[in-house]
């Protein structure tokens, strides 16, 4: 990889993304508004003795899902855009290089995921009373983690997909089982062996445990950082894959 094209490559995927205000507006606004709506869900349920209100477990953990899930929708739609339109074959006659491209996209919406992190943790934490042992910069260094890693994924699906709807239709494959096999719903502990086992296979469930870790404990700990070790391993590892697999257009 050129450090100075994947500089300018990065800086051209942001000029775009902040001329997209729809765009903007699903990384920023949306993620507190689904917040609020959290909020209210859960403000009236009493705190189980000894431990962190319903809110407080439920919210941290949807700090960490937002990136994820909106940066992979937003990902898979924008490179498959790219890729159609001729976009993506005009910029490999130049000296670009795929994993400098690939790389661009995952700094510049992991930039963009550490944002809509940001802005949703000062409302989590400043509106909605949101209570954790650990630091908050701590749960945004953990979904901007996560947002690269769903970057990557979404640069990944993409190269499978011919239509923007064929790009939506990876959500429910991808992004639907880590979901429910985090540990949110379920304590991955208390699952059946089988399925305990797909979770220890997900990223997502390392990126889940790491915020619970921030939750449960006010220094991080060893837990915490071997599993933010272990997505930001996921990520790398799936943005070469994407390069692997990149295709210059569409079929």
């Amino acid at each position: 990889m050129n450090g100075r094209i994947l500089a300018a490559t990065t800086g051209r995927i942001l000029r775009q993304l902040r001329h997209d205000r729809r765009t903007v507006a699903l990384l920023v606004v949306v993620p507190s508004v689904l917040l609020t709506l959290v909020y209210f869900m859960y403000v009236d349920q009493p705190a189980p003795p000894g431990g962190p209100s319903t809110f407080d477990r439920v919210a941290l953990i949807m700090l960490g899902f937002f990136p994820f899930i909106i940066m992979f929708l937003v990902t898979s739609i924008a490179m498959l855009r790219e890729r159609t339109t001729g976009t993506l074959e005009r910029l490999l006659t130049t000296p670009l290089g795929k994993l400098d491209l690939l790389f661009g996209y995952g700094i510049a919406f992991g930039l963009a995921g550490v944002l809509q992190s940001t802005v949703a943790s000062v409302v989590a934490y400043r509106v909605f009373g949101l209570e954790t042992a650990g630091s908050a910069w701590l749960v945004v260094l953990i979904a901007g983690v996560n947002a690269v890693l769903a970057v990557a994924l979404g640069l990944f699906c993409s190269a499978f997909a011919r239509t923007e709807f064929q790009a939506v239709q990876f959500m429910p494959v991808v992004v639907a089982p880590q979901l429910l096999l985090c540990g949110l719903f379920v304590p991955r502990g208390e699952m059946a062996g089988w399925l305990q086992a797909v979770s220890d296979v997900l990223p997502l469930s390392y990126a889940v445990e790491a915020l619970q870790e921030v939750g449960a404990h006010a220094e991080p700990t060893g837990t915490m950082w071997r599993d933010l070790a272990i997505v930001a391993g996921a990520a790398v590892a799936a943005l070469v894959l994407a390069a692997a697999t990149l295709r210059r257009r569409s079929g």
